[in-house]
């Protein structure tokens, strides 16, 4: 039987500072346009406190679960209750006004 080696790098989560690629990108993308906006050295200084910050909790959020992202969102995806009754019967059977 053949055997095929599968490599590790092909099984990781693509990661930028050891955190989830998407997030750091989105931190950094809010710390630029806050230290951009604001024009001032307390700006940048609270733009880069705030991008050293968040780098440090999603390092730690990945440290925990790699696919922590993926899974908060499928889960607010989710519907708080989902009624036992589907299709045309699902809220009850109702006669039009109509006909009566």
């Amino acid at each position: 039987m053949r055997q095929v080696t599968i490599h590790q790098s092909l099984n990781r989560p693509v990661t930028v500072l050891g955190c989830d690629r998407e997030l750091v990108l989105g931190a950094a993308g809010i710390a630029s346009i806050f230290a951009l906006s604001t024009q001032t050295w307390w700006g940048a200084l609270i733009a880069l406190l705030f991008w050293g910050g968040s780098v440090a909790v999603l390092r730690r959020m990945h440290k925990s679960d790699p696919f922590m992202r993926k899974v908060a969102l499928r889960h607010l995806r989710y519907d708080e209750y989902y009624p036992a009754k589907s299709g045309l019967h699902k809220y009850g059977s109702r006669t039009p006004a109509s006909w009566i």
